[in-house]
């Protein structure tokens, strides 16, 4: 009997390069393997895979100690650490929260040297939207919202993002703001106003059912089925189909995209596209509209305030690997620790399982369908480069937001931009390249075989193109590889029965996760997990 060889890297790296070139797409950096390499200190990091990966192993150790709790929240990424926040500012305080990994946070998470506090994932919120009551409470107790003036929340100085906030590095300088501006043709010029002429207008309206059309959270949006047909079409044909055919307009849009979903344009529902834009109303009392909300760890700052509230209540390295509903309605939740081996079972009144849906469908017994089938989830490699300077260039100044017209990443961030330390040279930018050339599990794949210096071969050259000389300065680079980084919001996904039925409790078990939103932001992370647990603090109140 012969058994099948494995591809190595470069192999697998050959057949995708053809199969590229049949296809008449695009080659991505991190399809190639080159040997150019670089004397930079450093290494690849990142989430807990290997244990996560125990799941396709089928554990099924019965384990023989066990421990009596009210609520079990599985997961500990925004949505497990918000209903943990729900539960406990209402006095609710029987509950645990198990992590698989060393810390909790899931894509929010961060990390920190000697230079700057960083992002590994998310790194900012827009301004609240008023009608966002949990999150506005959950802002007003971390400080976030300082105050009201005249019905408007001011928001804390400090976390407001400061000027220069974005700038773009088009035909050989770096221009203000992120829309292509130098160069450009007068048909140019009308499309970028007919097209954010429309998604203004589209700000604060209202559907047949009286709802707004686009809302954060999502599901608070309207049903008005003429905008719900949106969802129908990809964003890129929904520019087509209004006559915007400009490549600056089309560059613009396919950034934005990417930036939030993970996925070229073609690939996201136009009502996600236009969401992504219409949603975004909130205001302040301080700032303009624009303002986003930012710390040099990025989204890391909420998890770590969330983490801090329920310190008590969290339990790291615990794989929850079986869940059922037992007769009685009471739920078994078998756990491992990868660290210490040891297994011990859960039994619980209630669970909210805020870990991805396709975890689910190989953890819980019982759920009626395999919803998780059908979800797309968009991989990631994000880098963390310590400089001895920080990277100017002609034109507009270094800044928070700094992005190439001409790259396959989304550019970078500034760690340190919100750091008072105005003298200091050093520097981390935060390096964001989503993995979306190929199909999801390709890329994912693909990106698992790629060593460090593999990594700085496409990181450094794209860098360098911006900047030619930065590699000098360079001190470190630290890589995070996101394999599940982001649910993405394809064709007909947001407003099909799935993403409904996602929502439903199986008996005692809550679910919570941006998965269910279809959008991967930190408003519908917090709204699911407090959604989850205000169903069983009603449960509870009923007795």
């Amino acid at each position: 009997m012969h058994t099948k060889p494995k591809l190595n890297r470069r192999d697998f790296a050959k057949l995708l390069t053809l199969a590229a070139v049949a296809g008449a797409s695009s080659i991505p950096s991190y399809i190639n393997f080159r040997k150019r390499r670089y004397p930079i200190a450093g290494q690849i990091v990142g989430a807990n895979y290997k244990t996560g990966h125990l799941l396709r192993s089928g554990l099924s150790t019965i384990p023989e100690r066990t421990e009596t709790i009210d609520t079990v929240i599985v997961g500990g990424g925004i949505s497990g650490l918000s209903a943990g926040w729900h539960l406990k500012k209402n006095n609710k305080t029987d509950f645990i929260i198990l992590e698989m990994d060393t810390t909790t946070g899931g894509n929010s998470q961060s990390g920190e040297n000697t230079i700057s506090k960083y992002p590994w994932g998310a790194h900012y919120v827009p301004l609240p939207n008023l009608y966002d009551t949990n999150l506005i409470k959950l802002f007003e107790e971390l400080g976030v919202i300082t105050g009201y003036e005249k019905g408007l929340p001011v928001i804390n100085d400090y976390y407001l993002c400061s000027d220069p906030q974005e700038r773009l590095f088009f035909q050989g300088r770096w221009q203000e703001g992120l829309i292509p501006t130098h160069g450009i043709r007068p048909n140019e010029k009308k499309q970028y106003d007919d097209f954010f002429h429309f998604v203004e207008s589209l700000k604060g309206k209202k559907g047949k059912d009286g709802k707004y059309l686009f809302a954060i959270p999502l599901d608070y949006s309207s049903q008005d089925e003429d905008f719900l047909a949106l969802d129908k079409i990809t964003m890129h044909d929904f520019l087509l189909s209004k006559g915007w055919d400009a490549a600056p307009l089309h560059w613009y849009v396919n950034y934005c995209c990417r930036d939030d979903f993970g996925v070229s344009y073609k690939d996201v529902s136009a009502w996600a596209g236009i969401h992504y834009f219409s949603s975004r109303n909130g205001h302040c009392a301080n700032s303009d509209s624009q303002s986003t909300i930012t710390w040099p760890e990025g989204n890391g700052w909420l998890a770590r305030k969330l983490r801090d509230i329920s310190s008590n209540h969290i339990r790291c390295q615990q794989l929850a690997y079986n869940i059922e509903v037992s007769p009685n309605q009471k739920v078994f939740i078998d756990s491992f620790n990868p660290t210490t081996k040891e297994y011990v079972r859960f039994i619980a009144n209630h669970v909210i399982y805020s870990g991805p849906r396709y975890t689910a469908d190989k953890v819980i017994k019982g759920l009626p369908e395999k919803l998780s089938q059908e979800l797309t989830y968009s991989p990631w490699m994000v880098a963390n480069i310590s400089l001895k300077n920080k990277p100017l260039g002609q034109g507009e100044p270094f800044s928070w937001d700094n992005v190439s017209y001409y790259s396959d990443s989304l550019g970078y961030i500034n760690a340190n931009h919100q750091n008072l330390k105005f003298n200091q040279k050093e520097t981390v930018i935060t390096y964001y390249l989503p993995l979306d050339k190929l199909t999801s599990k390709e890329s994912r794949h693909l990106s698992f075989l790629r060593t460090f210096d593999d990594w700085l071969d496409v990181i450094i050259p794209d860098l360098e193109k911006m900047h030619p000389d930065i590699t000098k300065d360079i001190l470190h680079v630290d890589v995070w590889l996101w394999g599940h980084g982001m649910i993405s919001p394809g064709v007909n996904y947001l407003w099909n029965s799935k993403r409904k039925k996602m929502q439903e409790p199986l008996g005692p078990i809550q679910f919570a996760h941006t998965d269910m939103s279809g959008i991967s932001i930190f408003e519908e992370g917090l709204y699911h997990g407090c959604k989850a647990a205000e169903n069983i603090l009603k449960k509870t109140s009923k007795g």
